[in-house]
């Protein structure tokens, strides 16, 4: 038997914008939408049909955005760390994330470092680290 990581919580003070601006990042989509929470997934996670346990073990997590009743205060103790690919261009995926509304974060990095440090609307951190293939 094998569990397989479902989901990543992240709790916020609207659900709805902050789950749209990183399906907007990402490129996935809200599979969910509900007074308490919105859920966002990747577009080849949101077939129709059943699937077979090999297929289910496989999938990545999704994302649920749900309301939460403290506003951010401290460094994230969890982040999320995004890559482009070999073939994208790093620094304009850094650019488009500032002009949906990132903002850069100062938590002590150094200029030297291969990835750059953000936040979401909401104050959240995540990094954009150097181009990969996998």
């Amino acid at each position: 038997m094998a569990l397989r990581w479902d989901s990543l919580v992240v709790d916020c003070g609207d659900p709805e914008k902050l789950a749209r601006w990183w399906a907007n990042v990402l490129g996935w989509r809200v599979v969910l939408d509900t007074d308490e929470e919105v859920v966002i997934a990747p577009e080849h996670a949101t077939g129709s049909g059943p699937m077979s346990a090999t297929e289910w073990r496989t999938l990545g997590p999704v994302i649920v955005f749900g309301v939460g009743v403290d506003e951010k205060q401290v460094k994230n103790r969890l982040h999320i760390d995004l890559a482009p690919h070999l073939s994208d261009d790093r620094d304009a995926e850094i650019a488009r994330l500032l002009e949906l509304g990132a903002t850069h974060v100062d938590i002590g990095q150094t200029e030297d470092l291969p990835w750059t440090v953000l936040a979401d609307p909401e104050g959240n951190e995540f990094c954009v680290l150097s181009a990969r293939e996998r």
